[in-house]
């Protein structure tokens, strides 16, 4: 059991004393257990924190030069990037900033996916990063309305209008996120008020994801629990040396579109002023959002006494919502991929149905593309509800190490698998 240190510098002694605040720094991320066999797929999670942090404090020097208003927005961000000291480089960083948060975030959640860290005892962990999801995309969407240009006004008046297929209560959603009868002044001060107010509402939920994260432990590459010292290592030096490495990398990667490509994320219609008398040829949302634009689209007849427009809206909250069911819809009682051998190329057929999903919703909904997204959303849903539970039945697990330690240190496989499952389903 580790002793709480004993600060040599007299004022963090001090402070401590009546503020254990550095104690606590030290626990949580100092001495704090990892497990030893923790790959860089790992690091993710602590990147998503830092473009966080990034993407908060170059938002709040942007809004002190940014006019909320419909006949102002637009030149406000033309003088920003032209006349504000650095101005130019702030919106990058904050416009590029969006792309790199859901680049971690996704795969992040694909490594999840991957290595089983959704099922038992992480599933509030795995639920609270669904909430950080759908935050995100909230934020992302009302973000890109604030540059009041044409793809801006037009995106915001299509998806604003999907909740108008909602049964009676949706045209007074419309109209309360409007602040009127059209996508006009009250809803850029609508956008800009949660746009603002939305990223320390995702910091709280960030903060509790954390707090679970560190009662239940990381996940690791084998999905087995740490039974000991040798299973793992302190948080400090070895996870923030390997850490550092992945932030050096991920900086290179956001500096080369920030300095040399700020624009290849957006879409060139978003310089031209928004105009409600002009409508762009071809209305596409940010890259982020096109995979669940894809599905929204894929519905193009009645389903029973659904209208096409609700039953696409269905699907496309329920392509989210799915995901908080996903750790009780998993019947395997093995965690990694590593050791699930029919599991590691379905989950590779899911990622490639996402990507399809991503170029057909920047596509037009129309000809080859159409049929494409059709069978890419049914397989999209039959992954979750058929294929995940019936796969965890029927799946020979092959033998899982009988500590983290022993695969590391060079030995070879321990326990069954049914046992260590079993051993994993009592814990």
């Amino acid at each position: 059991m580790s002793t709480a240190p004993q600060w040599k510098n007299p004022v963090v002694r001090w402070v401590d004393e009546r503020l254990p605040i550095f104690t606590y720094m030290d626990h949580e991320y100092g001495q704090f257990p990892m497990p030893r066999n923790l790959n860089y797929f790992w690091n993710f999670g602590a990147l998503a924190s830092i473009v966080l942090v990034v993407m908060v404090v170059t938002g709040i020097m942007l809004a002190m030069q940014y006019t909320p208003h419909v006949d102002h927005a637009f030149d406000s961000l033309e003088r920003i990037r032209r006349d504000v000291n650095y101005g130019w480089l702030i919106q990058y960083i904050h416009m590029n900033g969006g792309s790199m948060f859901f680049i971690v975030v996704y795969i992040h959640m694909f490594r999840g996916l991957y290595y089983g860290s959704y099922k038992a005892p992480r599933e509030l962990l795995w639920m609270l990063g669904v909430v950080i999801l759908l935050l995100m995309m909230a934020t992302a969407f009302m973000g890109y309305v604030l540059p009041w240009g044409q793809m801006s006004y037009w995106g915001a008046t299509v998806i604003t209008n999907l909740f108008s297929a909602i049964p009676i209560v949706g045209d007074w959603i419309v109209t309360l996120l409007w602040g009127g009868f059209a996508v006009d002044n009250a809803t850029l001060n609508r956008f800009f008020s949660l746009h603002y107010l939305m990223p320390f509402v995702l910091f709280a939920v960030v903060g509790l994801h954390v707090v679970s994260l560190h009662i239940t432990k990381s996940n690791n590459p084998d999905g087995i629990e740490m039974k000991g010292p040798q299973d793992s290592v302190p948080f400090h030096p070895y996870f923030t040396a390997k850490d550092s490495v992945g932030v050096g990398v991920f900086l290179l990667f956001f500096a080369f579109f920030v300095f040399y490509a700020p624009n290849f994320f957006g879409e060139p219609d978003n310089y031209i002023e928004a105009n409600p008398l002009q409508t762009p040829p071809h209305i596409v949302p940010e890259w982020y959002f096109l995979p669940f634009y894809a599905i929204l689209r894929s519905v193009t007849i009645d389903f029973f006494f659904i209208p096409a427009k609700l039953m696409g809206v269905l699907l496309m909250f329920g392509s989210i919502l799915i995901l908080f069911i996903l750790p009780w819809l998993d019947t395997a009682k093995v965690r990694s991929a590593k050791y699930r051998p029919i599991y590691k190329y379905i989950f590779w057929v899911f990622f490639l149905d996402c990507i399809v999903l991503g170029w057909v919703g920047s596509q037009p909904a129309e000809g080859a593309a159409l049929i494409i997204g059709q069978v890419a959303t049914i397989y999209y849903f039959v992954h979750f509800l058929l294929v995940i539970p019936i796969l965890g039945k029927i799946e020979t697990p092959l033998p899982l190490p009988t500590s983290i330690a022993e695969p590391v240190m060079g030995g070879g496989g321990g326990a069954s698998a049914g046992a260590a499952a079993a051993k994993m389903e009592k814990s």
